[in-house]
């Protein structure tokens, strides 16, 4: 087994059914929440700032679960969180916060300071159901969206009732989990090598 390269583990969280924290309420601000938004329109979010732009309390209004907070930060606002997003342009109070965010174990992405992070944002294809991670471990975000654009196209717009099928066929399968991995092997071999 090689384990030389990206040594980032991917996963996809339910953001529906975790409590998120953005302090930030600028541009950045701002892009995390979009970027959080555009993967569940249904996520829980609180954005505290002294100043939130006008762009972003345009971007939640209607959204019953974003909360925006005008104020400044306190240590109490990560009291409850699961995931902790730092867009600030403040240097030191992001190391200030992520110190003692690292004392709760609350997972954090500090803007721009990839040292510092828990975790980095990657692009994303998303084809209905269908959504695909990309990383290049913070060193070509420009690559990572060449490839995004490059899937995006290669997928097929059917790509929603492939899955439909699938799991129907899946459904209706018997047998144990290895029988029904060969089975659905045998029915996609060869799908994508077409393209």
């Amino acid at each position: 087994m090689n384990n030389s390269g990206n040594p980032l583990f991917p996963i996809f969280v339910k953001i529906d059914q975790i409590n998120i924290l953005v302090v930030g309420g600028g541009y950045v601000g701002t892009e995390k929440v979009t970027a959080l938004l555009n993967n569940d329109p249904d996520a829980h979010i609180t954005v505290v700032a002294r100043e939130i732009c006008q762009e972003l309390k345009s971007l939640v209004a209607n959204k019953p679960k974003i909360r925006l907070l005008e104020r400044p930060f306190m240590y109490d606002d990560l009291t409850g969180r699961d995931l902790l997003f730092l867009a600030t342009d403040n240097h030191e109070l992001h190391i200030e916060i992520k110190a003692e965010a690292q004392k709760r174990h609350l997972l954090t992405n500090v803007a721009d300071t990839p040292a510092i992070c828990d975790f980095y944002l990657g692009s994303t294809v998303k084809k209905g159901d269908l959504k695909i991670g990309i990383s290049t471990n913070g060193k070509s975000p420009t690559l990572a969206k060449r490839i995004k654009e490059y899937l995006n196209e290669a997928l097929p717009d059917n790509t929603q009732s492939l899955l439909d099928n699938l799991k129907s066929i899946r459904d209706r399968l018997k047998g144990d989990m290895e029988a029904k991995i060969k089975a659905l092997d045998a029915v996609t071999e060869g799908w994508l090598k077409d393209k």
